[in-house]
């Protein structure tokens, strides 16, 4: 059965009303692993690479690539994937690039962003044999320059750009403007004066350029804009400084439905609107078709997660607000917290009931503002021991969970062909007791 609250493919509700995830009972998955569980659908992820994938392959040949954000979920499983995918994959710091070297990722299709790498980062991702370094800086630049010499090897590096496009999305996931901590500005010439250092420095190889202007993006018109200033920016290093562009990286940043409100977009169709706009534009200014370069992250896994959690209390206070506290919070979810998303909430074995009562749906943390979501509907008898469900949550909840608290991380389960097994395990508190002397 399809409701309003199947906001995704993999999502529908059984004859008895319980919610369906990837074809898989909600509440027996939560009766066998606990809560609060992460969900993940390994069929979705694998299907959102095709997507990708073949997107690319139709817009560029072999001049594309796709290449993972593994910042939206990391761990093992998920690095094994997109190795069996053929997806390339993007990395944020040493933790990033050990998972993805645990999994048998080959690291030479790796791409190593970060605008503060220390000394020991990237001796350590050099010595993984990680492809690409992506350069936020010459402060960075230089220290990559130093440590390859003493090294005694040459790293190949895409300097980040930024293109001065505003996304008009989140203020928080907004990463193309000009006043932002990422990249070096085109507007201000910071950009052109990056590009003679690395051309300068013996221990580096200039492979490129990339370019990231924000997330949950659904207009693609945001990403023509991109490729009008970033090939022009081309053209114009090439005219300055002779230098013929290996590699363009245009980011990431589609969006997807967290609620219903939200729209959907045709990766596919937008890709290729991408394709058609780079094509025109390089042959506009006669330069060669560059390597081009995707990062998908939110768009590969989001809609591929959902999160249960077990409801410890009610509080009602009329004539002002209801409170459902669930046995999760900003520990392992603190979207909200940070800039307001958005969820659909639902309840996950009592799906067809009415839902009578506004809530807000709240944390077990010592911490006011541990909220998960605001005005929720949820039946007005819900009580102690009833399942909640969070949809999409694939994307920055179990890569920003935390032990605040000192509250354990939950487990992610994987589903997969009608079966389901354990990717991460759940956290003890002896896990968290170890590192203490």
């Amino acid at each position: 059965m399809i409701t309003k609250d199947c906001i995704c493919e993999n999502i529908s509700v059984s004859e008895d009303g319980t919610l369906l995830f990837a074809g898989h009972n909600t509440a027996e998955l939560a009766e066998k692993y606990g809560t609060p569980l992460y969900l993940m659908d390994e069929d979705r992820i694998r299907e959102r690479c095709r997507t990708y994938l073949g997107a690319v392959k139709e817009a560029f040949g072999d001049k594309g690539q796709v290449l993972y954000a593994s910042k939206a979920a990391s761990f093992k499983r998920i690095c094994e994937i997109m190795k069996e995918e053929g997806m390339g994959i993007d990395v944020v710091s040493a933790g990033e690039i050990a998972t993805a070297r645990k999994a048998g990722f080959p690291l030479e299709r790796a791409y190593f962003h970060s605008n503060n790498k220390t000394d020991a980062d990237i001796r350590y991702a050099i010595n993984c044999g990680v492809g690409y370094f992506v350069v936020d800086g010459p402060d960075e630049l230089r220290a990559i320059q130093d440590v390859a010499e003493e090294m005694g090897r040459t790293q190949a590096v895409i300097l980040r750009i930024t293109p001065g496009i505003d996304p008009h999305t989140y203020e928080a996931v907004a990463t193309g403007k000009v006043d932002c901590k990422f990249g070096s500005a085109i507007e201000l010439g910071q950009a052109h004066e990056i590009t003679e250092l690395a051309l300068s420095l013996p221990n580096v190889r200039l492979a490129g350029f990339h370019c990231h202007v924000g997330s949950q993006v659904f207009d693609s018109s945001v990403y023509i804009a991109t490729v009008d200033v970033m090939v022009a920016f081309l053209a114009d290093i090439r005219d300055r400084f002779g230098y013929e562009t290996e590699q363009l990286d245009l980011g990431g940043g589609y969006g997807v439905r967290y609620v219903a409100e939200d729209p959907t977009i045709d990766i596919a169709a937008a890709i290729r609107e991408v394709g058609v706009r780079v094509k025109e534009k390089v042959a506009e200014y006669g330069i060669p078709m560059p390597l081009i370069s995707f990062e998908p992250g939110r768009s590969i896994v989001a809609d591929s997660g959902m999160t249960l959690y077990t409801v410890g209390a009610v509080k009602k206070l009329p004539g002002y607000k209801n409170y459902v506290s669930v046995n999760g919070g900003m520990t392992d979810n603190p979207r909200f917290v940070l800039y307001g998303a958005e969820y659909t909430v639902v309840p996950a074995a009592r799906m067809l009931d009415q839902r009578d009562m506004t809530c807000s749906v709240v944390g077990r943390c010592c911490e006011s503002g541990d909220i998960l979501q605001e005005e929720v509907s949820l039946p007005s008898d819900i009580r102690r021991g009833d399942l909640i469900a969070f949809m999409t949550t694939g994307a920055y909840q179990y890569s920003m969970a935390s032990n605040y608290n000192r509250i354990p991380r939950p487990a992610v389960v994987m589903l997969s062909g009608g079966k389901h097994y354990l990717a991460v395990r759940r956290e003890t508190l002896e896990d968290m007791l170890a590192l203490d002397q």
